[in-house]
């Protein structure tokens, strides 16, 4: 015997209807929200802590070297002067600063340079931006100039890939610090008379130069193979059959998928630059006097370190820090921007 089931409440219908209703999952379900591959990659970077702090550091290298004039205004000193043979009492005769620390005062915050007797402090902040603005010069030419030919070569193959690569193989097999070391002087030589002193623009632009024809190489190399695997795709079919012009393939199909190792390999090279730059300095054909320079305060700091350690202890300690904040922060964005890959 089958009895009926009893009526449910206005209040159960009610709820079962805006459950189960058509009304119901849009009214109860959560919003998507889409988010670009931008925001996925930012979002994941600020979720990165090593990230953050090294890209905190790096933004205070670069807020230093851009302020430079601003802070010698402040300090109430400048790169120049030569404090300790203008000033007795600060220099001995050997031209070793006479306090304690290399000299290290509250007037003298990091000391004296030994010999010229300049703030050493200041000598760091200007060398600071000696380095950076080389480094930045040099690393945007050769990121402009590996894009342009990586992706030509790539794309175009024939010929063009066989000479582009040909220059690549022969660059790569360059010994580069040793080519930089013969080749400066030699470009220096033809432009300016032996009996005139070497402009400083002219050995900026010489080492910039330098530098860029022998940086380029590798990253051409590594965006001719992207661009190889690239071409063959159905996106990229799908464009050549529609009618689309080489130039629209390139900027609209192929670049936009090149821009990860582009990124990652630019904050490579900028600290690789940095070393490269204050390595000349060290071998004396970097930046001439009396223009401030990492290089140069290390090859004054190695002849004076027996007597004053203090003074290799700054630039030193500097450079590491910079080098390893860069370093840090290019995996970090590497990390954010492929997040299969784990540190």
């Amino acid at each position: 015997m089958t009895f009926p089931s009893p009526a449910p409440s206005p209040a159960a219908a009610e709820t079962a209807e805006g459950a189960a209703g058509p009304a119901g999952p849009a009214r109860y379900a959560p919003a998507v929200v889409g988010r670009s591959p931008g925001r996925l990659m930012w979002r994941r970077f600020r979720r990165d802590r090593t990230g953050v702090v090294s890209a905190l550091v790096v933004l205070a290298f670069f807020l230093i070297a851009l302020l430079a004039p601003v802070i010698a205004k402040i300090y109430g000193k400048d790169p120049y002067t030569t404090y300790g043979q203008n000033r007795p009492g600060l220099l001995n005769e050997f031209g070793y600063p006479i306090a304690p620390n290399g000299g290290m005062s509250g007037e003298f915050w990091f000391g004296l340079e030994p010999g010229l007797g300049r703030d050493v402090f200041m000598q760091l902040v200007y060398g600071i931006r000696t380095s950076l603005s080389i480094a930045v010069v040099v690393t945007l030419v050769t990121v402009v100039l590996g894009v342009v030919l990586g992706i030509t070569a790539g794309y175009i193959g024939g010929k063009t890939d066989y000479v582009i690569g040909r220059v690549i193989d022969t660059l790569l097999a360059f010994p580069q610090q040793l080519f930089l070391i013969v080749f400066l002087p030699v470009v220096e030589a033809a432009i300016v008379l032996p009996e005139e002193e070497t402009p400083v623009w002219l050995r900026f632009v010489s080492i910039c130069v330098v530098l860029t024809v022998l940086g380029w190489a590798a990253l051409a190399r590594l965006l001719r193979s992207q661009v190889l695997s690239l071409r063959t795709r159905e996106f990229v079919e799908a464009a050549r059959v529609t009618g689309a012009s080489p130039a629209r393939i390139i900027f609209k199909e192929l670049l936009p998928n090149l821009w990860t190792p582009i990124i990652i390999q630019g904050t490579l090279l900028l600290p690789l630059f940095v070393g490269a730059e204050a390595g000349l300095g060290f071998l004396g054909v970097g930046m001439t006097e009396p223009t401030p320079d990492w290089g140069r305060m290390f090859q004054v700091g190695v002849n004076v370190y027996h007597s004053d350690v203090t003074y290799l202890i700054f630039p030193g300690v500097s450079m590491v820090i910079f080098v390893i904040a860069f370093n840090l922060f290019g995996d970090s964005i590497r990390d954010a921007f492929d997040p299969k890959t784990k540190r």
